[in-house]
């Protein structure tokens, strides 16, 4: 078995005012090398979940590690061991899209002559060299989705979190971004990957989790849930049968 790199123990948040858990007692193991998946309808507390294990926001109860730091002892070497493509975009719109890395990459305490060369050589990797200096505000969904996920790879984390990195990008994009982020994969980056689309997921991850209502419900390589469930062709046919409903009705 893998080294746990992410190592979650009965996590739970409640919101303030709210009635019930965005997320209660979830337990995971994410592994090293692994393309995880983190998939459920909206409300279902795939983004509360991101958004502790990346210092965004605290637990109400449970713990964790991610490369066997927690943010109570050791968040500067945590933080300095993840990368975070949030679905919105955290870039800078009147800067060029090489400003915009350069200042992410001084962010991360990369500096002088090797950043330069970095971010033309992260350009390059997702075919955007020849709009680096070209202000982010002129720029399509699709380029400012690869100008975010290059914000978030500069200092070669382990662990990268992705929150619906294809959301409303065109199909070149979305390919574009699909191979960079399975080149990293296979150069050794741990991703955990939410999303809404069923397809991409089952045919990009390595092991899915379903989540709903703030429980982790199912959990596995996306053929080991299809063939646990009879008839079922797909994981959006795992999810139905789960749930009773699609995505898309709730």
């Amino acid at each position: 078995m893998s080294e746990a790199v992410i190592h979650i123990d009965k996590l739970s948040k409640k919101y303030r005012g709210a009635d019930s858990f965005a997320l209660e007692s979830l337990s995971l193991d994410i592994f090293r090398g692994e393309v995880f998946g983190l998939l459920g309808p909206n409300g279902a507390g795939k983004t509360t979940l991101i958004s502790i294990l990346c210092g965004l926001i605290s637990p109400s109860y449970g713990s964790f590690t991610i490369q066997g730091f927690s943010y109570g002892k050791s968040a500067t070497q945590l933080k300095a061991s993840i990368g975070i493509v949030p679905q919105d975009f955290a870039l800078y719109p009147s800067l060029t899209a090489k400003e915009n890395l350069m200042y992410f990459g001084a962010m991360y305490g990369l500096k002088g002559r090797h950043l330069s060369t970095d971010v033309d050589h992260a350009l390059e990797s997702l075919g955007l060299t020849a709009h680096s200096n070209k202000r982010v505000e002129t720029f399509s969904g699709g380029m400012k989705r690869r100008v975010n996920l290059l914000a978030a790879v500069l200092h070669k984390p382990a662990v990268l979190f992705l929150d619906e990195p294809t959301v409303g990008v065109d199909v070149h994009s979305k390919k574009a971004i699909m191979d960079y982020l399975q080149r990293l994969n296979e150069n050794g980056t741990t991703i955990v990957y939410t999303s809404h689309h069923l397809m991409e997921a089952q045919e990009f991850c390595t092991r899915v989790g379903i989540i709903e209502s703030g429980q982790l419900w199912r959990i596995g390589t996306p053929d080991s849930l299809i063939s646990s469930i009879p008839g079922a062709k797909s994981l959006e046919d795992v999810f139905i049968d789960l749930t009773g409903k699609g995505f898309r009705d709730v």
